[in-house]
């Protein structure tokens, strides 16, 4: 029986605005292995050629081989037994417009397989990437197809203001108003949300509310974003730091976004966690 296997690698500089990281994952379990897919600021392309990944969550029980979540405010569990093989992308919801040429929010909160996306190139990926050799060649083979699509003349670009408003959010980790981003796009705030919305697939808010959630995540854990090394916090102290009015409303928010307590999320992650190489 082969070890389980996660190598992690960056895109290449030219793709970071879109992409965040590529993850290669070989996996074995004997029994149902299940995990907690809290809400992040990322979009998951799954590329899997392996067996069906079960998914259940607010979209409802599916099991795909491979697909794209769109952008989430409840989380989703996914569920597996015997192999798992492919590789993950974790996209920008702006790196998801330019992909699809679509609206995002067309996706928030569903979990479409690849060909149910009416995009047959996307949808024979995975089996063009279970033909490669190693992770090097899936990798290079991935990065050049996203390239093709997020960085030619003829890709749908989203709009400036919206661009600047997302990576603001992201930056401060959600702690930034929503009428302070439309005084500096020089848009009305409900001309922002309708844009915003359209673009990213979660209003302005609500995105917000997401990556202060995600960042709250990380610090309960011990880690930076994708489970990178870092301290671990106290409960108290994370609800200051991510700007929540006290512990209640942390614990508040896990429960909504994740459907557990903080310490909850912290066991369930430190189980699921697998060990990535870089």
């Amino acid at each position: 029986m082969e070890a389980d296997e996660y190598v992690t690698v960056a895109p290449h500089p030219a793709l970071r605005r879109y992409v965040r990281r590529l993850q290669g994952y070989r996996e074995f379990s004997a029994t149902p292995l299940r995990r907690l897919q809290a809400p992040v600021g990322s979009c998951a392309l799954i590329l899997g050629f392996g067996g069906p990944l079960r998914l259940h969550g607010p979209a409802g029980p599916a099991a795909p081989r491979a697909f794209l979540a769109g952008m989430q405010t409840a989380a989703v569990h996914t569920e597996f037994r015997g192999h798992q093989h492919g590789v993950q992308v974790d996209l920008t919801p702006l790196g998801v417009f330019v992909l699809l040429g679509r609206p995002t929010a067309e996706l928030t909160g569903a979990v479409p397989a690849l060909d149910e996306l009416d995009d047959p190139g996307l949808a024979a990926l995975p089996d063009r990437l279970a033909a490669e050799p190693d992770w090097p060649a899936r990798f290079a083979h991935v990065e050049a197809f996203l390239a093709g699509r997020l960085l030619a003349d003829t890709a749908r670009a989203p709009d400036p203001e919206v661009t600047w408003a997302w990576r603001a959010l992201v930056r401060r980790a959600g702690l930034v108003g929503i009428a302070e981003l439309a005084a500096e796009t020089g848009w009305s705030r409900r001309h922002l949300l309708d844009r915003f919305r359209a673009q990213v697939g979660l209003a302005p808010k609500t995105a917000a509310r997401v990556l202060r959630f995600e960042r709250a995540a990380g610090l309960v854990v011990g880690g930076g974003p994708f489970g990178a090394p870092g301290p671990r916090h106290d409960l108290a102290t994370v609800a200051v730091e991510c700007g929540y009015a006290d512990q209640a409303h942390l614990t508040r928010e896990f429960r909504a976004l994740a459907g557990v307590t903080p310490s909850a999320y912290r066991c369930a992650f430190v189980q699921a966690m697998p060990v990535a190489d870089s």
